[in-house]
Formats: structure tokens, C-alpha cells, sequence
């Protein structure tokens, strides 16, 4: 190996860059959460992710390599390969490159942003040896969620139209949360091993979360990102809980209700508007796209939700009978790649099987990457 390849290996196993395809999911099932499909600001807020993710891989292991030099005296800092200067000073400059693309996604962004950046700093520097690390780094991630939804809600004019509030995405961001938690606290066993509790409270924390995830999300039209079927619409004919007491609501798919008359542009459930064309008149019907849609989109969901649970149940379970270092840190790295089957399912969820398809496709990168650099 020459010297250049060298110095990358080192580089790639410090940043960790196996683990770098679990990071767009994030964003992508935030944009989703927020009943939107993904646009410029959802990738600039990528890109702040991805940033931002390698600067506390940087920073772990700048902050860690005295404790390295006992337990893992192979990764980059404590064998020389890497010097701790050179790692500080990565760090430093990945998280002002993710503060700087964030900012062009937007202030909300840009301040979510700075919260992210701070929680990572706050758990590598002093809360990542405190019994307050699963939770930080639970924070971390879901609000790598939010920056997703925040970034692609407020980074374009007029993106909020047709969108859910960036509060719907809570709820995402929390099994997010939850499953992070859950493998940080396997993570604090990795290089000595020996906790038998900890991977089954984990491998019990997954199967709950897929079976919440499996459940279909309320509110949101299955096959259409903004959570509602292309036909539906806020009718004020609709009774309580339409315009007045209770607020507005959104009527389902396969409710029928007469559009709005008069407003250019706007169908009724299965229906088309066009010059000319009535829009007060009974809706002709669901569309053929509709009908397939709506039984598919819970399928998805329920299949990604069993993906997501599979994926670290069996190294959890080794790790629970044998809880050696060695197959520790490989029920971690299954966590990791757990988190990719997860997103993809908090998408389908939220109504967006497309962007569920396209964070799954990362799955395979993953893997592949695993094999040569680690991710834990």
C-alpha cells in the first residue's frame, strides 16, 4: 500500500465513513414528515448532516485517544497514523463547512443547525463518558431529523403551501430518538463488553419500534407526501371540526364531498377541474393511481418495519448470550445499519413510498462499505 493510500485508509476509518449512508436518511424521511418531497434546501440540509456527522467522528476520537491507546491501540490517532491536530483541526472545519451549508438552507435551518453542532461538541468533549450519553446522542439524532424538515419547509418561498407543520415531524424524530438510544447504550460496552441486560433491553426497544412504525401514521394519505390524496380538500360543508369548532380538517380519501366552487385549479376527490368544468357537482371517483396507493402504502410500511427489526435482532441476541467485546461492536454496527430500513419505514409512513424506495437504495452502500472500514 503506498503512502497516499495509507493516510486515506486512516482518514476513512477515523471519519468512519461506513457509517456515512445512515446519515441522509434523516433528512429525507424529515422532508417526508413534513408532507413534502425533497428539494434543494433538503439537500443542502444533507449536506450539513453528512458534514456535521464526520466532525463528531473526528472529535470521538480526538477526545477518546488516551482511552484508544489502551482499548484500541490500532485506530488512526493512537498508532500515529493520524496526527490529534490534524483530527481537532477536521473536526473544527467540518462543522463550520455544516453550519455554512445550513445557512443556505435558511436561519430555522441554520439554527437547528448550531443546536445539532453543540449537542455533538456537548457529548464528545464531556456527556459521551456521563450517563447522559444515550440521550445526547438521541437529541443528536432526531435533530438531524428536524433539519430535514425545518430546511425543506422554510428554504423555499412558498414551500410551506400544502405542507404539515414542522411539529408533525415530532413524532418521527422521537423512534428516531429511541432507536439511537437504545444502540448508544450498547455502544458503552463495545471495547470491554460484558453487559448481558443491555443488548436485550435493546433488541426489546427495536421490536417495540417496529411495531409502532408498522402502524399506519393518522392523517396521512398513503402514495402522497403532503398527507392527503390529491383530491382532497378542506370543505366547509363537512360539519363540525371543518371551518369552525374544532378547526379545519382535511377529508380523507374516499369521502365524498363537493369542491369549492369557483376556485380554478382545485379537484374533488377523483375529480378535475378545467375551464368551463363544474366544480360543484359530485366527485366521479377515486383515480386507478388511488386506489392501487392506498392498499400498497401500509404493505411498504409494514415491510420496512419487519426490515428495520431483522436487521439487528440477531446480533443483539448473540451479543445478550455471549457479551464479548467482538460481538458488541457487531450488534453496534447492525444498529447502525438498522437506522437505513428505519428511516425508509418513517417515510413510507408519513406517505411517501418514493422517498421510502430511495433512502432503502443506500442500504446495499452501507454493507458495502462495512466490509471495509468498520463503523463503530
Amino acid at each position: 500500500m503506498s503512502r497516499a493510500s495509507g493516510r486515506a485508509a486512516a482518514w476513512a476509518e477515523l471519519l468512519r465513513v461506513s457509517a456515512l449512508a445512515t446519515v441522509p436518511g434523516d433528512a429525507l424521511a424529515g422532508a417526508a414528515a413534513a408532507g413534502l418531497r425533497p428539494n434543494r434546501s433538503t439537500l443542502l440540509a444533507i449536506g450539513s448532516s453528512l458534514c456535521l456527522y464526520e466532525a463528531g467522528m473526528a472529535l470521538n476520537d480526538w477526545a477518546d485517544r488516551a482511552e484508544d491507546a489502551v482499548d484500541r491501540p490500532h485506530r488512526p490517532l493512537p498508532s500515529g497514523r493520524i496526527t490529534p491536530r490534524a483530527a481537532l483541526a477536521a473536526s473544527a472545519a467540518l462543522t463550520a463547512a455544516g453550519l455554512t451549508f445550513a445557512a443556505r438552507a435558511g436561519r430555522p435551518a441554520l439554527a437547528t443547525a448550531t443546536a445539532l453542532a453543540a449537542t455533538v461538541w456537548s457529548y464528545d468533549l464531556h456527556l459521551k463518558h456521563t450517563p447522559a450519553a444515550p440521550a445526547t446522542m438521541a437529541t443528536a439524532r432526531a435533530l438531524n431529523l428536524l433539519l430535514g424538515t425545518i430546511a425543506t419547509t422554510t428554504g423555499r418561498p412558498g414551500a410551506r403551501r400544502g405542507c404539515r407543520p414542522p411539529v408533525a415531524a415530532l413524532p418521527s424524530a422521537a423512534l428516531l430518538g429511541a432507536h439511537t438510544y437504545a444502540v448508544t447504550a450498547v455502544s458503552r460496552h463495545e471495547a470491554q463488553g460484558g453487559s448481558t441486560r443491555t443488548p436485550l433491553l435493546a433488541l426489546a426497544t427495536t421490536v417495540a419500534l417496529a411495531a409502532v412504525t408498522s402502524r399506519p401514521r393518522t392523517g396521512a394519505a398513503t402514495g402522497h407526501p403532503g398527507g392527503a390524496a390529491p383530491g382532497a380538500h378542506r370543505s366547509p360543508a363537512a360539519g363540525p371540526g371543518a371551518a369552525g369548532v374544532g378547526g379545519p380538517r382535511t377529508v380523507p380519501v374516499g369521502v365524498p364531498v363537493a369542491a369549492p366552487v369557483g376556485v380554478p385549479g382545485v379537484h374533488a376527490l377523483g375529480g378535475r377541474s378545467s375551464a368551463g368544468h363544474s366544480l360543484s357537482g359530485p366527485p366521479t371517483g377515486i383515480g386507478r393511481g388511488e386506489r392501487i396507493a392506498a392498499p400498497i402504502g401500509p404493505l411498504v410500511t409494514a415491510a420496512l418495519a419487519v426490515a428495520y427489526a431483522r436487521t439487528p435482532a440477531a446480533p443483539l441476541l448473540h451479543a445478550a448470550l455471549n457479551p464479548s467485546p467482538p460481538l458488541t461492536q457487531r450488534s453496534v454496527g447492525a444498529g447502525i445499519r438498522a437506522l437505513i430500513p428505519l428511516q425508509a419505514a418513517l417515510a413510507a409512513r408519513a406517505g411517501a413510498p418514493g422517498t421510502a424506495l430511495l433512502v432503502l437504495g443506500l442500504a446495499p452502500l452501507a454493507r458495502a462499505l462495512a466490509r471495509k472500514v468498520s463503523p463503530t
